[in-house]
C-alpha cells in the first residue's frame, strides 16, 4: 500500500517495448537498477510499468538494444496537476476545502455517551445542552473536569464519570449504581382485593385482611376476595368499630378461557416491480440538500432510509450527515391459502398464544382445539382451563366517613 502511494505521488508510466532484443532491454534495466513491474508479454512486445525517473534513463539502453518504447498510459499526481494546470478555480476549491476541514477540527461534532442505563441519552443530552455543552461548540471551551463534577452533582445515581476529547469527539462514560436507587414508597391506603376474572379458588394465602371466600368457592369478576375492613368486637362479640388495612394475599384461580381466531382464504401479498427511485441527500444542521429523482407515481410503495454522520478516520466527525432513500414500487397480488396452509397458520398462532400465557405464569391444565372451515376461510376455536394468579386492589374510598358503632 505504501509503495503504491509513493509511486502515485512520484508518477509512473505504462510502456510497451518492441524491437530486436526486448529481453536484453530488461537485463540492462536490471543492471542499471531501473525498476519495472507488471511485466506482460504478447505480440512480440512487452508491456510494463516504470517510474518517470526511470523512464528518463532509458535512452542509452534503447540505443544499445535497438528497441523502441511507446507510452500507453500515464499515472500519478504529476500528470494530474499537468492535466488540470489551467483550472485555477478547481485548485482554489481544493485549497478552500482543506482549510474548511482543518478549521472543523477545532469543534466538537460528536458527543458519545456510554454506560448509562436508567438515565436515557436524551436526558443526559438535554442536561449537557443546559450547561452549554453541545454539538458544534469550540473544543477550547470544553472543560472535561467541570463536566464530570456537574454530572455527578446533578445525578445522584451516577457514581463515576469520565470525560475526554479525541479528535472531534467528546467521550462521556458514566457508571450507575442501581443498588443505591430506592423507589419512594407510597403511603399504604386501606384496600380490598377483588377478583379480576371469574373462576374457582384453588389456593389462597392471606397475609393481611379478612378472607371472604375459601378454596373451592366460585367467584365472579368484581367479587371481593379479601376485605380490608376488620371488625373490632367487644367482650360480647358485638362489632363496636372497624379497622381498615391494606389487604394482601396470594390467590390462585382455576379459570376457563375461550380462544377464537379467523383467517380468510383470499389474501394479498406484495409483489415488487423493477421500478424504484433512489434519492441521496446531505444534511447540514437543519438544512437538507437532496439529489436524485424525488417525484414518483407509485400507487403502492415501500421506503428504506439509511443515514450516517460523515467522519475522517475514527474520531474526526464532521457536522454533515449523508443518507439515501430508496423507494420501491410493489403491486398487491391476490392469492389463496390451501386448506392445509390455513390449518398450519391457525395452529401456529394458537401455539404462540399458549406460549404467551405460560410466559405470564399461567399453567395450562387442559386445552380443546378445533378448526372449522367455511367458503371464505377457516376459524380456530379453543377452550383452555388455566391456573392463574388473580386479584387486584380496590381502594376503600369511604372508610373515613364510616360511622363507628357504639
Amino acid at each position: 500500500m505504501l509503495i503504491s502511494l509513493l509511486r502515485y505521488i512520484q508518477g509512473y508510466l505504462k510502456i510497451r517495448v518492441t524491437g530486436y532484443s526486448p529481453e536484453r532491454f530488461l537485463n540492462l534495466c536490471k543492471n542499471k537498477k531501473i525498476a519495472v513491474w507488471g511485466l506482460a508479454s504478447g505480440h512480440n512486445a512487452y508491456d510494463m510499468y516504470i517510474k518517470v525517473s526511470g523512464f528518463r534513463k532509458l535512452k542509452p539502453i534503447l540505443r544499445k538494444t535497438q528497441t523502441k518504447v511507446s507510452i500507453l498510459e500515464r499515472y500519478g499526481l504529476p500528470f494530474f496537476f499537468h492535466h488540470y494546470r489551467k483550472r485555477n478555480l478547481f485548485f482554489a476549491g481544493i485549497f478552500i476545502c482543506l482549510i474548511i476541514i482543518y478549521s472543523m477540527t477545532f469543534f466538537i461534532w460528536n458527543i458519545d455517551l456510554e454506560g448509562n442505563q436508567t438515565i436515557t441519552d436524551n436526558v443526559l443530552m438535554e442536561y449537557l445542552a443546559s450547561e452549554k455543552i453541545y454539538h458544534g461548540m469550540a473544543k477550547r471551551d470544553v472543560d472535561c473536569e467541570q463536566i464530570v463534577k456537574d454530572i455527578r452533582k446533578q445525578f445522584d445515581e451516577i457514581i463515576w464519570v469520565s470525560a475526554s476529547l479525541d479528535g472531534t469527539r467528546l467521550f462521556i462514560h458514566v457508571k450507575e449504581n442501581a443498588d443505591t436507587f430506592v423507589p419512594a414508597e407510597e403511603e399504604a391506603e386501606p384496600s380490598d382485593i377483588i377478583a379480576d376474572k371469574a373462576g374457582t379458588v384453588v389456593e389462597m394465602i392471606t397475609r393481611n385482611g379478612v378472607p371472604q371466600v375459601t378454596v373451592g368457592s366460585e367467584v365472579a369478576q368484581g367479587d371481593v376476595l379479601v376485605s380490608g375492613t376488620v371488625d373490632v368486637l367487644n367482650d360480647a362479640k358485638e362489632v363496636v368499630s372497624h379497622n381498615y388495612v391494606t389487604a394482601d394475599a396470594d390467590i390462585t384461580l382455576q379459570t376457563v378461557v375461550t380462544y377464537e381466531d379467523y383467517i380468510e382464504k383470499i389474501y394479498e401479498q406484495k409483489k415488487y416491480t423493477d421500478k424504484k427511485r433512489t434519492l441521496f441527500y446531505l444534511k447540514f444542521g437543519k438544512r437538507t440538500v437532496r439529489f436524485g429523482v424525488q417525484k414518483n407515481k407509485f400507487k403502492n410503495k415501500d421506503q428504506k432510509t439509511i443515514e450516517k454522520q460523515l467522519r475522517i478516520g475514527e474520531n474526526f466527525y464532521l457536522p454533515i450527515y449523508a443518507g439515501n432513500q430508496k423507494i420501491y414500487e410493489y403491486e398487491l397480488e391476490s392469492l389463496e391459502y390451501t386448506k392445509e396452509e390455513l390449518e398450519t397458520l391457525l395452529k401456529k398462532k394458537f401455539e404462540q398464544y399458549c406460549k404467551e400465557l405460560e410466559e405470564m405464569n399461567s399453567v395450562i391444565l387442559e386445552k380443546n382445539f378445533e378448526i372449522v372451515h367455511n367458503k371464505k376461510g377457516a376459524k380456530a376455536i379453543a377452550t383452555l382451563t388455566l391456573l392463574e394468579s388473580a386479584g387486584i386492589s380496590r381502594k376503600i374510598v369511604d372508610f373515613l366517613q364510616t360511622p363507628m358503632i357504639e
